[in-house]
């Protein structure tokens, strides 16, 4: 090969060279750029509050006017319309119906979660109630929801009761955790129940009633309680954890979940799946109060002895809203 030759083949070697250099250097740059977008991202959610919507007991008739399908349905469909994945705290006793099973069998085939809440809905606060008589509260509504394929076995208190002695505390956990069970626990307590209670009377007394009234109370207490507790849990853990919503299924949830949860959207706050909020590691944590419950941020709160001026005992209930509702005549 003559010198001529040599030198051109080198210099187009050299060329191929440079230009495997430069693009390289710009996959590089792009990676890095895309990585530095992500987790510009990720700190931008991370800076977010979250919150997840869990629905408890499961009413199965109609209610105030609106038929079970109707209001039911309107769950759903919010739900949907936001791609959220739910779930609910089944309390079995009203499920072996033909209403019962619509309510399971919708809810299932929608994509959501259920989970037991027991069967009769015991206070296991009260004394007339045993460790053995709750422990067969669990294992009768498993019965009831086992065949079910989204069926999840996480374990939520009725009325976040948990205990009123350390016997039935430590021995309720113990079988919670002998049969497989997670603590489904509540973060974000509220008094939906009671807004629900007044909406359904007043239509009820009156189907023509307006009801803007209840929703804007029914957002701004949720809301507000929202704050409250993920204000305490920021100060107890040092970042924004997936806060599960108690909330029940009723008809106050049916007319007003889409835009309460519009609402949290318009003020910031990641909305996550129930089930995947369960997967952060706040949810593994356990207090010793006794008697024990009310929301696991109450617990924490309560356990670490900072918030005492700001708690109160029960930490929700109709009793904070009862005047509150009177003065605005709802």
């Amino acid at each position: 090969m003559d010198l001529n030759k040599f030198k051109l083949i080198w210099n187009m070697f050299l060329c191929w060279i440079m230009k495997s250099i430069l693009i390289l250097a710009a996959c590089l740059i792009s990676i890095s750029a895309q990585n530095t977008i992500l987790m510009e991202e990720q700190k931008v959610n991370e800076d977010k509050p979250m919150i997840s919507f869990t629905f408890d007991d499961g009413k199965t008739s109609d209610l105030a006017g609106y038929k079970l399908a109707d209001w039911h349905g309107r769950i759903l469909r919010a739900l949907d319309k936001h791609q959220l994945k739910a779930i609910m705290f089944v309390a079995g006793h009203n499920k072996k119906t033909v209403n019962g099973k619509y309510v399971l069998s919708t809810w299932n085939n929608a994509g959501h979660y259920l989970a037991n809440h027991t069967l009769n809905h015991p206070n296991f606060n009260d004394d007339a109630v045993t460790l053995a008589q709750f422990q067969n509260e669990l294992l009768a509504d498993e019965e009831v929801l086992k065949n079910y394929s989204n069926f999840i076995k996480l374990f939520r208190f009725p009325y976040l009761k948990e205990g009123n002695t350390p016997e039935k505390v430590n021995g309720f956990r113990s079988f919670l955790k002998q049969h497989g069970y997670k603590h489904g626990a509540v973060t974000v307590d509220a008094s939906d129940w009671y807004i629900d209670s007044r909406l359904r009377k007043r239509l009820t007394e009156n189907p023509e009633a307006a009801i803007e009234g209840f929703k804007k109370y029914y957002i701004n207490h949720l809301y507000e309680k929202a704050i409250f507790y993920d204000s305490i849990s920021l100060v107890l853990n040092g970042r924004h954890i997936a806060h599960s919503l108690l909330l029940h299924h009723n008809l106050v949830a049916g007319l007003f979940l889409d835009d309460l949860i519009t609402h949290f959207k318009a003020k910031g706050w990641r909305v996550v799946d129930a089930h995947k909020a369960f997967e952060d590691p706040i949810y593994n944590t356990i207090t010793n109060t006794v008697p024990a419950g009310e929301s696991l941020t109450w617990s924490m709160a309560k356990q670490s002895g900072r918030f005492d001026k700001i708690l109160r005992y029960p930490a929700e209930g109709d009793q904070y809203e009862k005047d509150k509702m009177d003065a605005l005549g709802l």
